[in-house]
């Protein structure tokens, strides 16, 4: 019991790293994906005829972004200045707006100048220090010493920014008829790390796509000059979703000179196909689906047959391949323990189906009668009657569609929100 028990327990604590974002998770679990994807970052990055182009990148939650990201900043980290991170380890994620990201770009400036131990005069790095330190109520005394101490100080900068509402909201409110003091001091920081670094700057701003469809608008439509302003390259990310709303997407087009760089869906299938009897999923996806799971689990504690059904359940999504097999590795686990003298306990048929219920329900809480009749037209047709519908991109926007491309662009209920609402007669098959 204990081996396969301690077997099953690594398998569930590889399978909760995602996304891989450090070098050596990285390593160890990565598998060699998106490479077109991050051949069009690369372009718009190195062939920016200004240095300070704005680039937006797109996908579904849950396609691998994140882990793509951190790969692509990697390959280009000797060229540039790379500064890569989260708005979600920033601030507190129902209180982005336009302001509090542009500080916090300046925060992760300096916090990773003085990581990378950038030399900077100690005059300059004093008055940049007090000018944070003022608006986030900060005391400086203790790190007026060189080295790591300044770095902590960052350190203390962000946790406030995420925790505590009432500095958000002065920072906000301080900047809110000024920008421009705002920008004029990231563009002064930057100027400075870029001629002591001998590098340019590259700032990847991640989860920005998990932000409310609301707060997307406000940020990218209502205040995108703002956001745009800073002297140097930045990659934004958006919700697939934000990207079907025809203010939005013209805004962006037109404000980045369509740097859009769009992430897709693994497809398994062809338009339709999955709903064949017999169907068989497109092989070169598949493999690369199949090696991510076996990366992060023992093929002895999964049947081959198992591996197959899950990814046609993931519905070539890399976050929900990896949520289906997590849940069936805690429905072993309870297993395990509720039967310990079974040593043939494995991921089967039988516990994905048990699994498959658990997600399902998850799925059925939010949605209601207006969103089954937009979910049966996207079935029926691979498109909804209105693709800039509200709910419909609620929908997309919370994996109950799916987004796939091959000529044209189409879209499929998820699979297991397919089968949900099979169940329960609210789906009628072509």
């Amino acid at each position: 019991m204990d081996n396969l028990l301690e077997s099953f327990r690594e398998a569930y604590r590889n399978l909760e790293l995602l996304p891989l974002l450090t070098p050596k998770a990285l390593a160890k679990f990565r598998v060699e994906y998106g490479t077109e994807t991050i051949e069009e970052l690369l372009q718009l990055v190195e062939d920016s005829p200004s240095g300070d182009s704005k680039i937006i990148f797109a996908g579904h939650r849950g396609c691998g972004k994140s882990t793509l990201l951190a790969q692509f900043c990697r390959q280009i980290e000797d060229k540039y200045f790379v500064v890569f991170f989260s708005i979600s380890d920033s601030i507190e994620m129902s209180d982005v707006n336009h302001i509090n990201i542009l500080f916090a770009i300046a925060v992760r400036l300096m916090e990773k100048a003085q990581e990378q131990e950038v030399k900077i005069k100690s005059s300059t790095k004093d008055q940049f220090y007090k000018w944070f330190a003022k608006r986030t109520r900060t005391e400086t005394d203790e790190f007026k010493v060189e080295g790591t101490a300044g770095f902590d100080l960052f350190k203390i900068i962000t946790g406030k920014l995420k925790a505590d509402a009432t500095i958000r909201e002065e920072i906000k409110q301080e900047f809110l008829r000024k920008i421009s003091d705002l920008i004029a001091r990231i563009n002064e920081i930057a100027a400075v790390v870029e001629s002591a670094s001998e590098k340019e700057i590259l700032v990847v701003i991640d989860d920005l796509d998990k932000i409310d469809l609301a707060v997307v608008r406000q940020v990218y439509e209502e205040h995108i000059k703002a956001l745009f302003q800073p002297n140097f390259r930045i990659i934004f990310t958006v919700p697939i979703s934000a990207l079907r709303e025809v203010r939005t997407i013209s805004t962006l087009r037109t404000e980045t000179n369509n740097q859009i760089v769009t992430m897709p869906v693994s497809k398994l299938f062809k338009q339709g196909e999955r709903r064949l009897p017999n169907a068989v999923p497109i092989p070169e996806p598949t493999a690369m689906l199949t090696n991510i799971i076996y990366k992060r689990i023992s093929p002895e504690l999964i049947e081959p047959e198992t591996i197959k059904k899950i990814i046609v359940y993931s519905g070539g999504v890399l976050r929900e391949l990896v949520r289906i097999t997590n849940e069936c590795c805690r429905i072993c686990l309870r297993l395990i323990r509720r039967r310990p003298g079974d040593l043939e306990i494995k991921i089967n048929g039988e516990v994905l189906e048990e699994a498959l219920i658990n997600i399902s329900i998850d799925f059925d809480t939010p949605i209601g009668t207006k969103d089954y009749a937009i979910l049966q037209q996207t079935y029926q047709d691979f498109m909804p009657a209105d693709p800039q519908e509200e709910r419909f991109l609620d929908l997309l926007h919370g994996l109950y569609v799916l987004e796939y491309r091959n000529a044209q662009l189409w879209y499929d209920i998820h699979p297991i929100v397919t089968e949900l609402l099979q169940r329960k007669g609210e789906l009628m098959n072509n």
